[in-house]
């Protein structure tokens, strides 16, 4: 057996980032940026103003001093004329300040009589311009590789750029093996049960942007499995469910030999999770995933998650983690790392009292894993422990 951080490592050699795709702006959301984008205006493209107010040349604004409103600057429609001393324009948010003026008395500042304003007591210090290029300025760039969201689009947007270079999504063919299961919906024997993995999984992976081709059942032949295989070509990674020990029905490593896989590794020292396999299959990466189901919903946090990632050009990490109190004690642990299904909450995390693998009720009811060292120790409540976010 190996360690998870072995089978990470193994797993990111094999994760290459993807070509590379022209997309429109507007399609980009959740799609990592391959190629910087660069700023095509300054924005503000001019002087604006921050409030709404009057638009004047600072000196001799003070307190008393009056002015003449001689125009009005709206967004979209500037006052372009001069603005003598003694003059002022009417001015809203957004709108060009006029070039001869400096400084945005706000409308509250001031009393206004007809076309006359007058500056009040205690008169805001401030300016309320916003210079040109105040948020960014033309040829600046968006460094990739990024994972574009709403606020990056926006931006994005304003630095008009129309369409964006990004990572193609990767194609991952999903393949449920075993005679025991069935489809949702479809009526079960006595003897099976649903193939509920693959549906976990294929939402999982369609959040953090792969495209995803769930494959009919394979069953326990060599022949069905290679089928599957056969059906899955064009795909950039192939995900078998169960099968990937070692029992007498168990023919994933056989039928993906028989199709060339270069294995990389077999078995890790983790639970939920141990028999898992790894290896490259054509141009495509294989993952062989347990068959129970939490070890495979928990297998895919730990190593699908940052494979897709990488293959879309983010950096080659682990999930996140973070540090949480317990709000109980736990006991010591074994000799393989442990992922508990548990709750977290305003920095305290809860075990789930089970931990079976099989136990699909207790990880829908949890937001976190506690992920607990080899050989640790016997911890009480209060200790901290690392923590994955679900």
């Amino acid at each position: 057996m190996i360690s998870v951080s072995e089978a990470l490592d193994a797993l990111f050699a094999l994760a290459n980032p993807l070509d590379i795709e022209t997309v429109p702006l507007s399609d980009s959301a959740g799609r990592v940026l391959a190629v910087s984008a660069v700023a095509e205006r300054d924005q503000p493209p001019f002087p604006a103003s921050a409030m709404d107010g009057y638009a004047l040349n600072s000196a001799g604004a003070v307190t008393g001093a009056s002015y003449q409103v001689i125009g009005e600057s709206a967004a979209g429609h500037g006052y372009n004329a001069p603005v003598p001393t003694g003059a002022c324009v009417r001015i809203f948010t957004g709108a060009p300040v006029p070039a001869s003026c400096d400084r945005i008395i706000i409308q509250e500042d001031v009393d206004r009589s007809g076309d006359t304003i007058t500056l009040k007591d205690n008169l805001d210090s401030k300016y309320y311009v916003r210079a040109k290029g105040f948020d960014f300025t033309y040829g600046q760039t968006y460094d990739a590789p990024k994972l574009l969201g709403p606020n990056d689009v926006a931006l994005l947007a304003a630095m008009n750029v129309p369409q964006v270079r990004v990572y193609r999504k990767p194609i991952v063919a999903l393949i449920s093996t075993g005679d025991e299961l069935v489809m949702p919906g479809e009526t079960p024997n006595p003897d099976q049960i649903i193939a509920s993995n693959t549906f976990g999984l294929a939402a999982m992976l369609r959040e953090i942007g792969a495209r995803v081709r769930v494959l009919p059942i394979a069953r326990d032949t060599l022949q069905s499995l290679e089928q599957a295989f056969s059906l899955a070509k064009g795909a950039d990674v192939v995900v078998t469910i169960g099968g990937a020990s070692v029992g007498d029905h168990d023919l994933v490593a056989q039928a993906a030999e028989k199709h060339g896989v270069q294995r990389q590794f077999y078995k890790v020292a983790m639970r939920p999770g141990k028999p898992l396999m790894a290896g490259r299959l054509g141009d495509a990466m294989m993952i062989g995933l347990p068959g129970n189901p939490v070890s495979a919903m928990v297998c895919g946090k730990i190593f699908l998650t940052p494979v897709i990632r990488a293959l879309q050009g983010l950096p080659k990490h682990p999930v996140p983690r973070l540090r949480a109190k317990l709000s109980h004690p736990i006991a010591q642990n074994g000799g393989r790392e442990h992922y508990m299904r548990a709750v977290y909450e305003n920095g305290t995390v809860r075990v789930f009292e089970r931990q079976d693998s099989a136990l699909l009720s207790v990880l829908a009811a949890s937001n976190a894993l506690i992920v607990r060292a080899t050989h640790a120790t016997a911890l009480e409540a209060g200790a901290e422990e690392d923590v994955i976010l679900l």
